[in-house]
């Protein structure tokens, strides 16, 4: 049997992985009551809330491609 010296590299890259994709899929959910409209933030503008949902969404998915390279790195 060979030895794996990357093993706990790639559990936590696995646990890292699965973590990742459960809040991207909460945050894909539930992205009108995130990044909805706010009555008390009467100058903010639909830009401005697709501009957020757009940072949060891409800094998942760097996270999603971060951790399943390390999972998958041979």
């Amino acid at each position: 049997m060979q030895n794996d010296p990357l093993l706990p590299f790639r559990i936590f890259s696995g646990a890292a992985l699965a973590v990742s994709i459960m809040a991207l899929v909460f945050v894909m959910k539930n992205s009108d009551r995130f990044f909805g409209i706010d009555p008390n933030v009467p100058s903010e503008t639909s830009s401005g809330r697709t501009y957020n949902r757009f940072l949060v969404v891409i800094a998942l998915l760097h996270a999603v491609v971060l951790f399943s390279t390390g999972l998958f790195l041979m």
